[in-house]
């Protein structure tokens, strides 16, 4: 018997080129989900007219001039109304607190355009050509309350040139998001997995 695909909603604050990643893995079969809500804190955020022409239900919940724990208040009402089973951040421009993270504990993934725990946060591309190293990449990983500290599920690597930019680097980078995402999100609904400390192990449980 074929179990039921997992409900997944997005959030996004832009294009949303990971949420299409996404999609698109879900439309060639090998994802085995389906994206049940869109969510943008911004209005005008692309990524909601592209779920819109993808026939998927998409919504603004606008976050200026409204406390944060009400802001969060409506995400989360607007999630358990589509009956969201996990969530995926996809440049989504805003920190979760412990309530959103919370409502769906180790159920809400995000992606990193760097090889964490190295450069969390904003411009890490930036990060990574200022500190001079040879190697950056991309990192999938659990939502805890922390910045960018969960626990990591798949990592890419990509080469840094000496000629490279920010633009450039994070154009290589995006990428390796596109495969990793994905590839993250079948692992974690087909595969066995556990959380130890801060690592996340994939395969049953060592018995004993």
């Amino acid at each position: 018997m074929t179990p039921e695909p997992a409900r997944l909603a997005v959030l996004l604050s832009g294009r949303g080129s990971n949420f299409l990643a996404i999609h698109a893995a879900i439309e060639r079969g090998e994802l085995p989900a389906e994206i049940v809500l869109v969510v943008s804190n911004l209005e005008d955020a692309p990524g909601l007219d592209k779920a819109r022409e993808l026939g998927l239900s998409a919504v603004a919940i606008p976050h200026q001039g409204i406390p944060r724990r009400e802001h969060e208040q409506r995400v989360v009402a607007a999630l358990r109304q589509a009956e969201a089973e996990w969530v995926c951040l996809a440049g989504y421009m805003r920190l979760l607190s412990p309530g959103l993270v919370g409502a769906f504990p180790q159920r809400i993934v995000n992606i990193h355009p760097s090889l964490l725990p190295a450069f969390p946060g904003l411009d890490a591309q930036g990060q990574a050509l200022a500190h001079g190293v040879k190697v950056s990449g991309c990192t999938v990983h659990l939502v805890n309350e922390g910045l960018d500290s969960g626990p990591i599920v798949v990592q890419r690597t990509v080469p840094v040139l000496d000629e490279d930019s920010p633009h450039t680097l994070a154009a290589r980078i995006l990428e390796q998001e596109h495969q990793a995402y994905p590839e993250a999100l079948r692992r974690l609904l087909t595969e066995p997995w556990r959380v130890e400390g801060r690592r996340l192990l994939f395969g049953p449980a060592p018995r004993g």
